[in-house]
């Protein structure tokens, strides 16, 4: 007998679905069963000639496909034409049905057709078509994996899927290029493949981002890490430290070096630098992203990770963040910035401190050991498959010239679930001094302001990206004040406009 296990609802482009996770006693995994309002096979006859009319009435420019924010007013475009078009033929339906019948020509128009569906809705980590021959696969943050009742029409609506979010990026997708990495307006990441590549049919995989992404207070909130880590890597980064992100696949290293960018003063310049625009930023800081590109059907117009890492160091960076190290010549290239006096950021894929250290030192990365002198800090960040958990599992120096090589700081105490110092004395705090003339004293006094305002964002709930980006800028520009409103317990919309701390 099957059993319902949760149910909610969810929004898209005025269409309203429920959600039900169900556990049927046949099925290995949970059902996540997708319900809308059906439409009668004459009301579809009528959407199709409102599809013809829509094309031809509105001219779309290629423009508009691309720019994320020109996107969201084409669709508000043919939003409004088409529940024009509804009312003058279906005058008497029922102003919901004309709303949802609205919704579904825009999600199939311009997006994914119900895959738009599944994209609205904030439980989901990944969305995976593995072929038209079986349903829809999900992941659920809270039940993992799910079997959906969502199955697409044939092979030939994927690869028009995986075509068209590939056009929107100026890539493509054929037999001759089967391969494609890109990103939805969103800043969703896809991956698709196309048979026989994929031997049982063409495949698309969502990589579903946050629509606001995790900030520092979330981070100490979900206890993916506490207030003393965060206050010393705030010092790290504010005093240009250069540091790299490791862990295994979905353990959070994009989500944790993002949350960190928010500690670079807003007098400094930031390029990033990756394959799919994964990062974001608060509006007012000096950030200019970069995106590689894949060459065009001829093999021409590619743009790589290097000619963008060189190109970076012409366009005078304070901050230079890389999406992910995974090449000699990129790993050459990043460290010969970190010794040029820029302050480099970077991932890696890496599940402890010491194998992190291996990665970067052997091949394809291949870093001569004397030159990870200049990385100041490893931090790992780890993932239980199990609960769901993300936590940071280790914060490390390298020592190339010491007998261990890797002195791990800090590390996850997962009994206790709680973080455990396993150093009394940090080289990155002694460069700190070096550069700076802080003394002990000095570095203790701004640790604990640090902590005293990261507690005041925790307990008011500030979570937004503008709004802690706002309170960090502020800090810089007058410490004493902000000090003061935190040590007060005051009201943060005295800095931040109000609706940045929804």
């Amino acid at each position: 007998m099957s059993k319902l296990i949760d149910s909610y609802n969810i929004y898209s482009n005025k269409v309203l679905a429920s959600i039900e996770i169900i556990k049927k006693p046949e099925e290995f995994v949970p059902i996540y069963n997708l319900i809308k309002p059906t439409i009668e096979p004459g009301t579809l006859v009528i959407m199709e000639e409102i599809k013809e009319r829509l094309v031809s009435e509105l001219q779309i420019k290629v423009s508009e496909l691309i720019d994320p924010s020109s996107i969201e007013e084409l669709k508000k475009k043919f939003y409004t034409k088409s529940l024009q078009l509804i009312n003058k033929l279906l005058p008497n339906l029922a102003i919901e049905k004309k709303e949802f019948m609205s919704g579904i020509l825009v999600n199939e128009m311009l997006g994914l057709g119900d895959i738009e569906i599944l994209l609205s809705d904030p439980n989901l980590e990944e969305i995976v078509i593995n072929s038209s021959k079986e349903p829809v696969w999900v992941y659920h943050k809270k039940y993992g994996w799910l079997k959906t009742s969502l199955i697409l029409k044939d092979e030939q609506q994927i690869q028009n899927y995986a075509s068209n979010i590939g056009r929107k990026v100026g890539r493509q997708i054929s037999i001759l290029n089967p391969l494609l990495d890109a990103h939805l307006t969103s800043g969703d990441r896809v991956n698709a493949t196309l048979f026989p590549i994929s031997t049982t049919g063409n495949t698309i995989t969502i990589r579903m981002f946050r629509r606001n992404p995790w900030t520092i207070t979330d981070l100490i909130v979900n206890k993916t890490t506490d207030i003393d880590i965060i206050s010393l890597l705030w010092l790290a980064i504010e005093y240009e430290m250069n540091v790299v992100i490791s862990g295994g696949t979905g353990s959070g290293k994009t989500s944790f070096l993002n949350a960190l960018m928010f500690f670079v003063p807003p007098n400094n310049r930031i390029i990033s630098i990756e394959d799919t625009r994964e990062l974001r930023l608060p509006d007012f800081l000096h950030w200019v992203p970069l995106t590689t590109r894949e060459p065009n059907a001829e093999g021409k117009g590619e743009v790589d990770m290097l000619d963008l890492l060189v190109n970076s160091l012409r366009m005078r960076p304070d901050r230079i963040v890389v999406g992910e190290i995974r090449k000699e010549r990129q790993a050459e290239v990043l460290f010969e910035a970190m010794h040029t006096g820029h302050s480099v950021y970077s991932t890696v894929h890496a599940d402890t401190a010491e194998q992190t250290y291996k990665r970067l030192t052997n091949p394809p990365i291949n870093i001569p050991e004397a030159l990870l002198d200049a990385l100041d800090l490893a931090i790992v960040m780890y993932r239980d498959r199990r609960t769901g958990k993300r936590r940071v599992y280790q914060i490390a120096e390298f020592s190339p010239e010491s007998k261990n090589k890797v002195d791990v700081l800090f590390s996850w105490n997962a009994a206790k679930d709680n973080f455990v110092r396993n150093q009394k004395k940090f080289r990155f705090l002694e460069k700190i001094k070096m550069h700076t003339g802080m003394s002990n004293s000095d570095i203790e006094k701004t640790l604990k302001e640090r902590s005293k305002i990261l507690n005041w964002m925790v307990k008011n709930k500030v979570t937004n990206v503008n709004g802690v980006g706002k309170i960090i800028a502020e800090y810089y520009m007058d410490p004493k004040n902000i000090l003061k409103i935190a040590e007060k317990n005051e009201n943060p919309d005295k800095i931040i406009p109000k609706e940045w701390l929804k």
